[in-house]
């Protein structure tokens, strides 16, 4: 007889999330990719024009995004790989958050890390980040075009 866990629901499953965020001007026109990839072979693609915003926030929401995304799909194991070592550093604990405007970020990123169980950051090179950048900057054109005025 299976008894139900007194710490919440059991979670399962495993996923890598290759995230990337930027912003043209910095502040500028902004956008995060996400690229989800499942043991099973599938891929999950996210991505967002964020409006006018810096680097560090874009690469927080990308982080963001790919948490809640493994939270709502019942991911107990989530390896996350970014080309931001700020980030990943900030995200290690080796890196304080010093930024104002990162402190919310980081801690609602914190937060989602504790919900979800396992989660585990490693610095990537940019290359190794293709599909998510890819991503991130076809949400910044979409920023960049909807933040433009109409002649």
């Amino acid at each position: 007889m299976n008894q139900p866990s007194l710490f919440g629901p059991e979670r399962g499953g495993a996923a890598i999330a290759h995230i990337d965020g930027g912003s043209r001007g910095n502040p500028g026109p902004a956008g995060y990719g996400v690229r989800i990839e499942q043991p099973d072979g599938g891929v999950v693609e996210l991505k967002e024009a964020l409006g006018t915003a810096t680097n560090n926030v874009a690469e927080y929401r990308g982080l963001i995004a790919a948490l809640v995304w493994a939270g709502q799909h019942g991911i107990g194991t989530l390896h996350v790989r970014s080309d931001s070592e700020l980030l990943v550093r900030q995200m290690r604990g080796e890196y304080r958050v010093k930024h104002p405007g990162l402190q919310p970020l980081h801690e609602e990123a914190r937060r989602l890390v504790r919900q979800i169980g396992r989660v585990t950051f490693e610095h990537v090179r940019r290359e190794h980040n293709r599909h998510a950048d890819r991503l991130a900057n076809e949400a910044m054109d979409e920023a960049a075009r909807t933040s433009q005025p109409e002649c």
